[in-house]
């Protein structure tokens, strides 16, 4: 499944670095790229388990930036 999330209030562009490393990490993300400029995050992930990945995703986000908000 591929989702396109848009972002609010992200700040930095070594944050949203940081992001998309950890957030390609979590078990179920195929893939992951995060637009600073656009702020938006292009996710490519498993059905399975969609709610569960995406709730460690939002906790990944929180913990890098604490700011950022996900609009889903």
């Amino acid at each position: 499944m591929k989702k396109i999330i848009a972002m609010e209030d992200l700040d930095c562009a070594n944050c949203a670095a940081k992001m998309e490393r950890n957030i390609a990490q979590i078990e179920g993300v195929k893939n992951c790229n995060i637009n600073f400029m656009l702020q938006k995050m292009t996710l490519e992930l498993d059905d399975e388990n969609y709610t569960e990945i995406l709730q460690k995703i939002k906790a990944t986000v929180k913990k890098v930036e604490p700011d950022c908000r996900l609009k889903i």
